[in-house]
């Protein structure tokens, strides 16, 4: 879910705020709203990563290749309209800005947008490493790809251009932030994994590598005043459709119909993730830094589907798609001729075989913001205390 080479991305449950869960699943489907806007201790976020957390700026950019048909229908039709976001509506970044009574992050290429509430530097189809360093091993990345690096410096002149001149100008104006980190890394072993069907194996030399370029953008917004920081891990990516669609044959599955060996892989990378969180927070006392259990909190979806109001039939089946056992096809992708939409994309997890539906960001994002797939809890808390 994050490019047709990205990434799709357990416990048990976990009530930390504390819901019942016939308040759950309210929240879920809308039904609730908020009995008034409380004031929080966030006022802006700033948003690094790819396709899961873009909001507009491929769209701005030209989207090419896997990603032309994002800025027409059916892209963003539970919205009515569609606006870069590579799903039929919302995503968690969305409703992390909805829980802290922000309005949604605008992205960054968006010139003309209010970015009092901050602004989003993710693209669709970005990597954590450079081009010139996947190129090395033979794995292209898109011509719109814009690597992390490229999201940093984006970054740096955002500031430059909104009244911040100095570190001390910056650190103030940060100090209230709430900084995105990922998730990011999914491209770059997906990029092997699917356009050269490199081994599992293989990839996992790239890991260190992704991570470190992870933590060095950690790093930097730190020095620059960032004091709170959500760094999420990567999705299960043996439960996507189009991975499915690509490996299933080999009869790798699991009890949910998953490929374990390319969930190990994804549970591989989160282990190393979250091994050099725990040193930037041992370097960084005083910044509140938490890991995002993406792949724990989308386990959990599938686990309790049903009782979500997901269609148990076709949790790993693209609502957008061609046909075939997971209604996955690398060349004929959502929106292109003779594909078709499910009838209704609040039923699917998955929205196009790569990326998720509004409705399942809308569950991931709950789940890491009260049951406990956000860690530790009591950052997660104090961050969104409205």
């Amino acid at each position: 879910m994050a490019t047709a080479s990205a990434a799709c991305h357990g416990g048990g449950i976990v009530y930390y705020k504390v819901l019942p869960m016939s308040m759950f699943l309210l929240l879920l489907r809308g039904l609730v709203q908020p009995v008034a806007a409380a004031a929080c201790s966030v006022d802006a976020i700033y948003s690094f990563g790819d396709s899961i957390a873009d909001t507009g700026n491929l769209l701005r950019e030209g989207p090419v290749g896997f990603f032309a048909s994002i800025g027409s229908y059916p892209y963003g039709q539970t919205l009515r309209k569609p606006t870069g976001r590579c799903s039929d509506g919302l995503l968690i970044i969305d409703y992390f800005a909805m829980a802290l009574n922000l309005s949604l992050v605008s992205p960054y290429l968006d010139k003309g947008a209010d970015f009092a509430s901050g602004a989003n530097f993710a693209v669709a189809g970005a990597t954590a490493l450079d081009r010139a360093v996947l190129l090395q091993s033979g794995i292209m990345a898109p011509p719109a790809s814009v690597p992390l690096s490229s999201q940093l410096d984006w970054f740096k002149a955002h500031l430059n251009a909104t009244a911040c001149p100095s570190l001390q100008d910056c650190a103030k104006k940060l100090a209230g932030a709430l900084f995105l980190v990922g998730e990011i890394g999914g491209n770059d072993y997906n990029y092997g994994f699917l356009q050269g069907f490199r081994s599992i194996e293989a990839m996992k030399a790239y890991v260190p590598q992704v991570i470190n370029a992870i933590m060095d953008v950690a790093k930097e917004v730190i020095e620059l005043g960032a004091t709170q920081i959500v760094i999420p891990g990567n999705f299960p990516i043996g439960c996507s459709p189009s991975y499915l669609s690509l490996f299933a044959a080999s009869g790798d599955l699991d009890d949910r119909g998953c490929l374990r060996s390319y969930n190990a892989f994804a549970q591989h990378h989160n282990e190393q993730l979250q091994a050099a969180i725990d040193g930037l927070r041992k370097a960084n006392t005083d910044v509140t830094v938490v890991y995002a259990d993406y792949y724990g909190a989308f386990m959990h979806l599938l686990d309790h589907a049903s009782l979500l109001g997901f269609e148990q039939g076709a949790l790993l089946q693209a609502c957008c798609g061609a046909g075939g056992a997971y209604n996955f096809n690398m060349n004929s992708m959502c929106g292109a001729p003779g594909t078709t939409t499910c009838a209704d994309p609040a039923r699917n997890v998955s929205w196009d075989g790569i990326h998720l539906t509004q409705q399942a960001y809308r569950a991931i994002a709950l789940s890491l913001l009260m049951e406990g797939f956000a860690q530790p809890d009591d950052a997660v808390q104090e961050i969104w205390s409205c």
